[in-house]
C-alpha cells in the first residue's frame, strides 16, 4: 500500500471534477493577474525597447549584473560553509550529556535564530566599521556573512538536533552497547543518519542563504539587487532591472533545487540497493549481517548442526538395529 493511500483516499468522480475546476480558475487567476501586470508595465511606458536593450550589451553584464551576482554567491558560498560548521558543533552541543554545555548552547541558538538577520547585519557593520577602522566594503562583506551564518546557523542546529531526535532509540542502545561512549555514538552512527535525513531541509536553507544575502544591499555590500539598482539609475529602466535580477534569482534558486533533488535520489538509491543473498555462515564469515542479527546467525548455524548430528545419530542406530 502506498504512502499516498494511507493519508487520503483516492478521489471520486465529483472530486476529480471539483479539483480540476479549482485548478483551471487558479490558472485563469493567476493569468489574469499576470496579464494585468504587464497591462500596467505597458500603461506606464516600461515595455519601451530602450528601456530593455541595455540587457544585450555586454557591458551591462560585465561592468553591473555578473560582479553583483558574483558577490552574491561569494557571500552565500562562504556563509554556507560557516553555516554548516556552526550548526553542526551547537547542534551536538545541544545533544551533549552535559548539562551545563546544552544549556549554552541552547541558549546561543535561541538567540540568534530569534534575532532579524538584517538587525545583526546592520550591527555588525557599525560594529566592524567603528571599532576595527575596517573599510566599508570589507565591514559589509563580513556583516553579511556572520549575521547570515548566526542565523542559518542555528535553523541547522535545530535541525541536527531534531534529526537525531526522530532516530530510532536502538540506533544509540546498539552503539553503547559495542562499548562506545555516548560522545562517539553521536558521531559515529546517529549524526551521519541525522544528515541523510535532512537533507532535504538542509538544502532548503541554502536557498534561504542565498536569498537572504540580499539583504547586504541595506549596509551598502554591492550584491546583485545593488548592481541592479545602480543599472537603473544610469538608463532610467530600474524596473526592468530588478524583473532581470528576480528571473536570475529564481534560475539559480531552480538549479538548487534539482541539484537537492538529485541528490536526495541518488542518496534513496543507494540506501535501497539489493545485496546478493548470503547465507548465515557466509554471512558470519564476512562480518556482514544487519544490526542486531549477529547473534541470530549464530544461533541459526548452531541449530542445523545440532540437527543433522541427530540425524546422523538416528540413521546409524537404525542401521545397527537391522
Amino acid at each position: 500500500m502506498s504512502a499516498q493511500a494511507v493519508l487520503f483516499d483516492a478521489p471520486g468522480p465529483k472530486a476529480r471534477r471539483r479539483h480540476a475546476i479549482l485548478t483551471v480558475l487558479g490558472l485563469l487567476l493567476a493569468a489574469g493577474i499576470f496579464g494585468a501586470f504587464i497591462w500596467r508595465l505597458y500603461e506606464t511606458a516600461q515595455l519601451e525597447p530602450q528601456l530593455w536593450t541595455p540587457f544585450l550589451e555586454g557591458q551591462t553584464w560585465t561592468q553591473y549584473l555578473l560582479p553583483g551576482l558574483w558577490r552574491t554567491l561569494q557571500a552565500a558560498l562562504v556563509s554556507v560553509v560557516f553555516a554548516i560548521v556552526f550548526g553542526l558543533i551547537f547542534g551536538m552541543g545541544r545533544l551533549s550529556q552535559a548539562r551545563p554545555l546544552r544549556w549554552a548552547c541552547g541558549v546561543i541558538v535561541e538567540f540568534f535564530r530569534s534575532v532579524p538577520v538584517l538587525l545583526m547585519m546592520t550591527f555588525l557593520f557599525f560594529f566592524m566599521a567603528r571599532n576595527f577602522g575596517m573599510p566599508g566594503q570589507t565591514a559589509s562583506f563580513w556583516a553579511v556573512i556572520v549575521g547570515l551564518t548566526l542565523y542559518n546557523g542555528s535553523v541547522i542546529a535545530e535541525l541536527v538536533r531534531s534529526g537525531v531526535h526522530q532516530l530510532p532509540k536502538g540506533q544509540r542502545e546498539a552503539g553503547l552497547a559495542i562499548g562506545l561512549t555516548p560522545v562517539k555514538t553521536l558521531r559515529s552512527i546517529e549524526l551521519p543518519q541525522a544528515l541523510t535525513a535532512m537533507l532535504p531541509a538542509l538544502m532548503s536553507q541554502l536557498v534561504v542563504i542565498l536569498k537572504d544575502s540580499a539583504l547586504g544591499t541595506a549596509i551598502t555590500y554591492p550584491e546583485l539587487i545593488a548592481a541592479a539598482r545602480q543599472l537603473g539609475s544610469r538608463h532610467g529602466n530600474v524596473i526592468a532591472a530588478y524583473i532581470v535580477v528576480g528571473i536570475i534569482f529564481v534560475l539559480i534558486n531552480w538549479l538548487l533545487t534539482v541539484a537537492a533533488g538529485r541528490v536526495e535520489r541518488f542518496i534513496n538509491r543507494r540506501g535501497h540497493t539489493a545485496a546478493p543473498a548470503k547465507t548465515a555462515a557466509s554471512t558470519l564469515v564476512q562480518g556482514g549481517g544487519a544490526p542486531g542479527e549477529f547473534g541470530a546467525n549464530i544461533a541459526d548455524a548452531v541449530e542445523e548442526e545440532v540437527d543433522d548430528w541427530r540425524d546422523r545419530n538416528q540413521r546409524g542406530r537404525r542401521v545397527a538395529d537391522e
